[in-house]
């Protein structure tokens, strides 16, 4: 600006009173409508909230009466193992120079020890060879046990002539004879076609070191092993009540330590009580029941170990049943059902396996009945 100029005025124009005046009051509607629309929200939110909701209602739950076969269980406590080893003693006049390991497997055709640094051969059979199998025509049951054993580990054997032998034998002929000087010289005996005692120990099935008894060196015609089945067997020590209703080929259920199930059947009933070790009975005495499992390889990874065994007792066929959560206990006394048409009274009979057998008025299979969540 220059100084000789005359400062710039400045003028304000106010607004006429009349606009001044409808401003007012449309800004005073604005906030009244703004009011009015939050109270009505809050009234709304406030009426919302003190209106009660409609109670959920979850369904009833219900179970069909069922025909079906009720046992009642005894569990008892059982050891895996290989059963009750026995003793095996040889049967020649000779010296030991070799004896199997402690849990090795032995089957037929194979060793059971070394006389004389000859082996021994497992035969299978139900018979010792208690005299030797030597002379063209000599028959018996015997001979037929070689027979079958070298037939078995595949020599042909010839045929068998019909005449001189009753059911059950064989007869020493030139093709048997000839089977066995084949096996001999496979086996490393002396090739003379006729078997002395003890050249050859028959047992009922393939068996599993336990124990050795002695060393070599030491005669072989003493007890030298103790042997086992290889089949693994549960054994059960049972008291007198509760062996009384078990029997050889009964059905049983096995908990396994991995709580996993397994069927089985009882193999054996013992006939001989037992106490504890040092034969000092310290409660009741037990009879011993063994038990071998359908399927072996359920026990494969088990060597020993206790299981729980169930054993079936008294058995109702063809009862109709309902799980017990649907019993409803009367005041009066007694139980009831609740079926479509309202509460039946109905008689309880065996309990088992979460089933309880009913019998009553009005009951039919199929039928709905409420159970208990």
């Amino acid at each position: 600006m220059h100084p000789n100029d005359s400062p710039t005025e400045v003028i304000t124009i106010a607004a006429p009173p009349r606009r001044r005046r409808t401003a007012r009051w449309v800004v005073a509607l604005v906030v009244i409508a703004l009011a009015a629309g939050g109270v009505t929200v809050a009234l709304s939110r406030h009426r919302a909230a003190a209106e009660p909701a409609p109670a959920a209602t979850d369904p009833v739950a219900t179970a069909k009466i069922e025909r079906r076969d009720l046992s009642t269980t005894k569990s008892l406590t059982g050891t895996i193992g290989y059963g009750t080893a026995r003793p095996f003693a040889g049967h020649k006049t000779a010296t030991v120079t070799w004896l199997p390991a402690v849990g090795a497997t032995i089957k037929r055709g194979h060793q059971l020890f070394r006389a004389n640094d000859q082996p021994v051969t497992l035969f299978y059979g139900n018979m010792p060879l208690y005299r030797a199998i030597a002379g063209e025509n000599l028959v018996g049951r015997d001979v037929r046990i070689v027979a079958d054993n070298l037939k078995a580990l595949g020599y042909a054997v010839g045929r068998q002539p019909r005449a001189g032998r009753k059911d059950g034998e064989s007869i020493l002929t030139k093709d048997l004879i000839a089977a066995i000087k084949r096996w001999q010289e496979d086996a490393g005996l002396p090739t003379t076609g006729a078997i002395a005692i003890g050249d050859v120990e028959v047992l009922s099935g393939a068996v599993r070191v336990d124990a050795v008894a002695v060393q070599p060196g030491s005669p072989a015609d003493v007890p030298l092993l103790s042997l086992t089945p290889t089949r693994k067997v549960i054994t059960v020590p049972a008291e007198l009540a509760d062996a009384a209703s078990v029997h050889q080929g009964d059905r049983v259920t096995v908990t396994l330590p991995d709580q996993h199930t397994a069927k089985a059947r009882v193999v054996s009933v013992g006939r001989t009580l037992t106490t504890d070790e040092g034969g000092v009975a310290s409660g009741p005495q037990k009879l011993t029941v063994s038990v071998t499992v359908d399927d072996a390889a359920s026990l494969a990874r088990l060597d020993s170990g206790e299981v729980q065994v169930a054993f079936a007792g008294r058995t109702v066929k063809g009862a109709l049943a309902v799980p017990i959560e649907a019993l409803v206990a009367l005041t009066e006394g007694g139980y009831a059902v609740q079926g479509p048409g309202g509460l039946i009274a109905v008689k309880t009979g065996m309990f088992a396996d979460g089933w309880v057998q009913i019998t009553g008025a009005g009951l039919a299979e199929g039928t709905d009945v409420v159970v208990s969540s």
